[in-house]
Parts: C-alpha cells; structure tokens; sequence
C-alpha cells in the first residue's frame, strides 16, 4: 500500500505549486512548507517584524529564545486574537484571476510563572507555557485560461506509455501489472480519456496510447483551498544571573494540520468529449518534537546581545489521499454498441505515515535601548532547507537527493523598533525571508516580505497591543506537466498578499 501511495501521491502533484499559506504540493515542497515558519509571538512582537532573540520580556520568548524569559520580575498572562485577510492574483495564459478568504485566529497565548531567588548572582527564574502558531496554511486560487497547445490527457497518455494495459489491472506493484492500478492515469484510462493504440489498429504496438478527444482549444480551470495551521507548544525556563546573563531552554510540541482539495477542468468545444473534471483531497496530520536552548547577554545597560538554536523537529505524518474524475461525453460510442454519457471513477483511499526531520534553527540578535524613549533591535535566522530527510518512506532516498538540490541556506532578517511616550508604545518592523531555492523556479523569486507596525498601552496592572502585518510574495504553479516542454505562458503566476490584524491582552500578577 505504501507503494500504491506514492504512486499516487506522484499523480496527485502533477498539480505541484508553492504559495505563501499552501497549497499542493511534491514530497521536497512539503519538507520546504513545514520548515519555512514564522517567528510568531504576540502582537508587540509580530508589530516589530518578530524581533526576539535579544529582546526578553515576552511570554512568547519561550518559544524563540527561553533566555528572554529570565527578564521577568513577575508573573504573567497573555492572549492574542486575530483576524487573517489572504488574497491571491493569478494570471494563467493572459488572464487573470482573483480569490481571497479570511479567518479568526488564535496567534499566540501563554503564561509565566516568576519565581525571586535568594542567591546573589541568581535573582529570578520562570517557567512558562506558550501556545505559537508558526505557519497557517488557510488560503485559496482560482486560474482559468484558454489552451490551445496541451491538455492534461496529454500528460496521462505519456505516463501509459511504454506499458501495455495490464498496467491499470489489480495486480503486484513490482512487475507491470498494476503499476497505474488506482492511479491517477487508472483514472484517465477507466474514464476513455485514453486507450491503448491497438484499439484502433490490431497491429498497433500495445504499449503506446492515443485520446479520441481531438486536438482543440480547451478551457482549464482549476480552484486550490487549503486549510491548517502549524503549531507548537513550548515549555521553557529562563534565568536570570545578577541581570547581565540570561539563560533558557525549553521543549517544543509541534503540531500539523493540513487539507488540500484541487479541482481541475477542461471543457470542449468538440465532439465527443463535452468535459473532463479531477477533484484530489489529501488530508495530513503530525506531531514533532524539538528543543531550544538560548542566552541573552547585557555588557552595558544600553545593549542585549541574544542567541539561541533550535534543534530540528522531528514529525511523525499520517496522511490520506483520495480522488475522484469524471467525464461528460455526448452519447458517444466508444465500441459498436457501447455508448459513453457520464463516467465517473474513484481513487481507493490511501494512506501513508512516514517521518521529516526538520533543519537545525541558529540565531542572533542585538537591541539597542534608547535611553527610556525606545529601542531597536534587530535578529539573523540561519536555516539551511536542503538538510530536511525523510524516513520511512519508500522514496526516502530520491527525496532527500532531491531537497539537497533544489534548496539552499538562507538567511532570514528581522528588524523593528518601540518608541515609548507615557504609558504608550508606537512599533514597526520589516521581516526578509529569501528565497529557499537554489535556481528561481519559472522565473520567480519567491522571497517573502512583511511589513509590521502597531501600538501598545501598559499599565502596571494589565497592557493591550496591536499588531499589523502585511506580508507578500510570489510564486508559480504547474498544471501538468508534458514531456514537451510547455510555454512559460502556461505556468499559473501567483501574487499573493495576507494581511493580519492581532489584538493582545495580557495581565500581570
């Protein structure tokens, strides 16, 4: 079965893109998706583009940097609320598409407990429990075009060929019976969107396949939704050593919750076939686990000098993936006597569990304290994406290859400040993540940027923040892909825009 999945899996991300939130993707993407996370944090912290590694005070710093817990000198409670607007321009063969969707969210909550030590070089020390949500995985596109070149019956006709079609007949996966048996080519095949040559020509090699759908000029659409989000729960202690030295570690729970559902189409202006539709659903669950160790250092009252590493996270993935293609054909007969209107055929429902070990985090970061008027500070986030591997899954081995050549090391920038006037506070903030590929794919720089600023209130009693984020990028999709090569033109262009507004209470106790 683990094979027969894989199959699948390959069928199902002919439809492979890449996008800000998700959407479909192949097994070195997915790695790419999961590793490629947010700093997060409340909204002080998200208003100043994420800064945090130097900065402390935070209840969120548990999952960042534990050392910045040791800055507490009292115990706290916070929650962060927030509304999520996510927006996709996509431009397919000249013609554009807009979609966009929004969403309450729960961005970040936690609670730290402070406790004073009697020692003279150990003041305090905190425990804390921080909820972080790092990647959200809610978003949608539509791209509609005319083709006049390819179709996607192109795509499944190469795929058949070189087997005859015992290939689609239950059977072993290790010979060539049952090699595209519940697949998405067993799909094409059981719909008459291809056959085997010799249908027409006894003669014929009975390992080459032809379509009786005519070259024409089709319509495609697709619509891509994808839901989820990616958490984690940390458990951290910081200390604070005679309020120069800060030191912390913490463990991490990471969670995983992602669905996919593609529905792509093609309609006709020819006979025999009025229209074909694929529907694919994959839905996709795991758990990790990963530690973080950090230290903050004060040499004069005016600078923090912050660093901290994360360990990878090590994910156990279950995942389901199902299909299902239909097809309208205009009472056509196929075989003397033998008539086709609706068909309509099923994918069995597969499944998959496999592990993905995440890259290791290195970061550093300086704050620089204005006096009492504010601050600056700013952090560098070393990833290296082509060290992410798979285990426990029956290409294993070509996917680990496969990551080391498409992705890079980056390193991700964040920058932001406070200017304090009274009991209030005025931030902004920039965050740079670069482009994880080595080469640009279809031309596409994929580098995200954010765009942050918010305002805060503090009372000794309680205090209220608000964050907003603007974050943007680009990035492409495929289709399907033929063994000619397609135009540029016939790769679906994507701008994608979220735009998020936080609200954070927290009470001091």
């Amino acid at each position: 079965m683990k094979f027969k999945v894989v199959i699948a899996i390959a069928g199902f991300l002919l439809l492979a893109s890449e996008e800000i939130s998700a959407q479909v993707y192949s097994f070195p993407e997915y790695a790419n998706l999961f590793s490629r996370v947010q700093a997060g944090g409340s909204a002080r912290i998200r208003a100043m583009g994420g800064v945090q590694n130097s900065l402390g005070g935070d209840v969120s710093s548990a999952y960042y940097n534990p050392a910045g817990l040791g800055m507490f000198n009292r115990s706290d409670f916070s929650l962060t609320l927030g509304y999520s607007i996510t927006s996709a321009s996509a431009n397919y063969i000249n013609t554009n598409t807009n979609d966009s969707g929004s969403k309450l969210i729960v961005p970040n909550f936690g609670i730290a407990f402070n406790s004073k030590k009697d020692g003279s070089k150990l003041l305090s020390g905190t425990f804390a429990i921080n909820f972080n949500r790092i990647n959200d995985f809610n978003n949608s596109f539509t791209y509609t075009g005319r083709n006049d070149s390819t179709s996607i019956i192109d795509y499944f006709m190469q795929q058949a060929d070189g087997r005859d079609s015992t290939q689609f007949q239950s059977g072993t996966n290790t010979r060539p019976e049952g090699v595209n048996y519940n697949t998405l080519t067993g799909l094409a095949f059981n719909n008459y969107l291809i056959g085997p040559l010799n249908e027409l020509d006894f003669n014929a090699p009975k390992d080459l396949y032809y379509s009786r759908v005519p070259l024409q000029s089709i319509v495609q659409k697709e619509t891509v939704k994808t839901t989820g989000a990616q958490n984690q729960w940390s458990f951290s202690y910081g200390v604070n050593l005679s309020d120069r030295i800060f030191i912390g570690g913490g463990l991490g729970l990471s969670t995983i919750n992602y669905k996919t559902t593609a529905t792509y189409s093609e309609n006709y202006s020819l006979n025999p076939l009025q229209s074909m539709s694929l529907t694919e659903s994959l839905e996709l669950s795991a758990t990790g686990i990963n530690a973080t160790l950090g230290i903050i250092g004060r040499p004069i009252d005016q600078v923090q000098l912050g660093f901290s590493l994360a360990t990878p996270t090590s994910y156990a993935i279950s995942e389901t993936y199902t299909a299902v293609m239909s097809s309208k054909w205009n009472n056509y007969q196929y075989f003397p006597g033998f008539f086709l209107n609706n068909v309509k055929e099923n994918l069995d429902i597969l499944t998959n569990d496999y592990t993905l070990i995440t890259p290791w985090r290195f970061s550093g970061g300086a704050t620089f304290f204005i006096q009492k008027k504010g601050l600056i500070s700013a952090d560098v986030e070393y990833l290296s994406y082509g060290s992410s591997k798979y285990s426990n899954l029956g290409t294993s081995d070509l996917e680990n290859q496969d990551i080391k050549t498409l992705y890079q090391s980056v390193l991700n920038i964040r920058v932001g400040g406070e200017y304090r006037l009274n009991n209030y506070r005025f931030r902004g903030g920039f965050n740079l993540m670069p482009d994880p590929y080595k080469t640009a794919q279809n031309d596409v720089d994929r580098t995200l940027t954010s765009y942050t600023a918010g305002i805060g209130y503090r009372r000794p009693s309680f205090y209220v923040d608000m964050a907003f984020v603007l974050q943007q990028g680009n990035t492409t999709h495929t289709p399907y892909t033929t063994q000619s090569p397609i135009p540029a033109s016939y790769n679906v262009t994507l701008k994608n825009q979220t735009t998020s507004v936080m609200f954070t209470v927290g009470f001091p106790f």
